[in-house]
C-alpha cells in the first residue's frame, strides 16, 4: 500500500544554482550535501520544503521543455511576493493557462534545466466544485 510521497528528485547541471532556486523561491532548507562523497549516481543535495523531501543530483538538463510540472500550494495573499521571487532569480515565467473563475491562480516558471514549476493558490476541492458548477450551467 502506498503511504505517501517519499521524495522528488531533479537532475541539475549546477547544484549551486538549483540550491539558489530552491532556497530563494520555496524557502527550502538544505539538510545534506554529498560534496566529495558519492553514495548515489552523482553529487547530490537534499532539501526540505515543509515536510517534502527534495533531492537534486548533478547531471544533464532535460533536452526540452514540456508542460510536465510539479505544483506547490501557496496562499493567494502571497501570490505577488512569489512572482517577485521568480523574477528576481531571472527565471522564465510563463503566462498562466486560461482558467475559469474560482479555479485559483498560478505562477508557472522553468528552472535552468527545463523543469517546470507551478505555484498555485487553489485546491483540488475548489477546482472540482467549480468544474461541477460549469457542468450544471452547460446542462
Amino acid at each position: 500500500m502506498i503511504e505517501g510521497l517519499s521524495h522528488i528528485t531533479f537532475i541539475a547541471r549546477d547544484l549551486d544554482r538549483m540550491t539558489e532556486i530552491l532556497t530563494g523561491i520555496f524557502d527550502a532548507r538544505e539538510v545534506y550535501a554529498s560534496d566529495a562523497e558519492q553514495f548515489s549516481l552523482s553529487r547530490e543535495k537534499f532539501f526540505l520544503i515543509g515536510d517534502l523531501w527534495i533531492a537534486i543530483m548533478e547531471g544533464e538538463a532535460l533536452p526540452e521543455r514540456s508542460y510536465n510540472h510539479i505544483a506547490f500550494k501557496i496562499d493567494d495573499a502571497d501570490f505577488d511576493r512569489y512572482a517577485e521571487r521568480v523574477a528576481e532569480l531571472g527565471l522564465d515565467m510563463r503566462p498562466p493557462r486560461p482558467r475559469v473563475e474560482g479555479e485559483g491562480r498560478s505562477i508557472y516558471f522553468y528552472d535552468d534545466d527545463n523543469h517546470m514549476f507551478e505555484l498555485h493558490t487553489g485546491t483540488l476541492a475548489e477546482r472540482l466544485k467549480r468544474y461541477a458548477k460549469e457542468l450544471e450551467v452547460a446542462s
